[in-house]
């Protein structure tokens, strides 16, 4: 039996793809703040006073890793915790000054990574790429949530 072609396999080129960005990430952008935990800080610059569940859900966490990732930001003083003041057992997420500053400084670096990650490829493709991924990434979401169907339409 002759060994399978692996650069047809999107699960092998989702891997190294993910470690090229890792590799980027560490380089470009910080060692300290991963990229999961940036998803975080900009999801709360853009919406502040959300809670740990649905920060979890914009930026595709489960819970489980969404609650360490915000522990790690709260020891960091990067975010802050408060009362819901309407559901007591909610917390509500907020970036310290500290946060902001983070987040504006690894937003630069992002924007420069993201130019090397992605320089191989036209501003055509780029759009083709984000599209294709977004769209196999939305739908492997199902996985996550049993009821959505996994199978494109048409």
């Amino acid at each position: 039996m002759a060994a399978a072609d692996l650069t047809t396999h999107p699960g092998h080129l989702a891997r190294r793809l993910q470690q090229a960005h890792y590799l980027l990430w560490n380089t470009m952008v910080s060692e300290e703040i991963t990229s999961p935990q940036y998803a975080v800080l900009n999801t709360l610059v853009d919406e502040p006073g959300l809670d740990q569940r649905t920060v979890g859900e914009r930026v595709g966490l489960d819970r489980s890793t969404i609650a360490e990732v915000i522990s790690r930001l709260c020891r960091r003083g990067l975010l802050d915790k408060v009362r819901d003041p309407e559901d007591g057992r909610r917390f509500l997420l907020r970036l310290t000054e500290e946060g902001v500053r983070t987040h504006r400084k690894l937003t630069v670096r992002t924007a420069r990574m993201n130019q090397v990650f992605l320089a191989p490829l036209t501003a055509e493709e780029r759009t083709v790429f984000f599209d294709l991924i977004r769209r196999v990434a939305d739908a492997a979401e199902g996985l996550r949530n049993p009821g959505e169907s996994l199978v494109a339409p048409g």
